[in-house]
């Protein structure tokens, strides 16, 4: 059983900045890709960024140059700092891990989501 864990969310004012992590856990192989997607009611989830195993980075044009996304492999962990937050980054934001698990004498691989996190951009 694999088990994502976010953190890091919460209340911050227009122009300040909050670092979200998303940690794995669990009879994990290997992780591909990771990303973080956000949703507001009404509204599809859509997505934020997203970072191979490599490194290579995409972002929603919205955030370019406000948020980084990395990943720490040897932690199985995802992050995503938001700098110059405006009112419209309000949303619930979930990570999304592709993960290859051990099962008996093979493996498999499907995308897991965290349990989402508040963020809330207002004065």
């Amino acid at each position: 059983q694999v088990q994502l864990v976010e953190s890091g969310g919460g209340l911050v004012q227009p122009g300040g900045s909050l670092r979200l992590s998303c940690a794995a856990s669990g009879r994990i192989f290997s992780i591909n890709a990771m990303g973080w997607y956000r949703q507001t009611p009404g509204k599809q989830r859509e997505l934020v960024a997203a970072i191979t195993r490599g490194g290579s980075t995409n972002y929603a044009d919205s955030v370019k140059g406000r948020f980084t996304i990395s990943r720490d492999n040897a932690k199985n962990t995802v992050y995503l700092q938001m700098n110059s937050l405006k009112p419209e980054d309000t949303a619930v934001y979930y990570c999304n891990q592709h993960i290859t698990t051990a099962q008996g004498m093979g493996v498999m691989s499907r995308d897991y989501w965290g349990q989402g996190t508040q963020v809330t951009v207002s004065s």
